[in-house]
């Protein structure tokens, strides 16, 4: 309701106004979405998802197991698509990556020189 409504009411006469403070419920939680790359072709589906917006938890294992080059290949063109995005990419012990947009980073621990 707009501030001149309410004081359009209150010059009409009425002794009070009902103002509606409900605000629009949004859920606010940021999304983390958990995928696998399977093979090379995963990666374009992955390259849709982070510049949409996701944080991506990737699955590497099976590929790694599988094609040591194949994946070699596909996290060079995921990391090229988060450079090129202004997102981050990183990896979370052998087996993970993580992507983000732009509206998110990877924090990495200070080596100690």
């Amino acid at each position: 309701m707009a501030i001149k409504d309410i004081m359009g009411k209150f010059k009409g006469g009425d002794e009070y106004v009902e103002v509606n403070m409900e605000e629009e419920k949004t859920d606010k939680r940021l999304l983390i979405e958990v995928e696998r790359l399977d093979n090379y072709a995963d990666s374009d589906r992955l390259q849709r998802k982070v510049r949409e917006g996701s944080i991506l938890l990737v699955k590497i294992r099976d590929l790694k197991a599988k094609d040591m080059e194949e994946l070699k290949r596909a996290v060079e063109k995921l990391r090229k698509t988060c450079l090129a995005i202004n997102g981050d990419i990183a990896g979370m012990g052998d087996d993970w990556l993580i992507l983000t947009p732009p509206s998110a980073k990877v924090h990495r621990e200070q080596e100690n020189a």
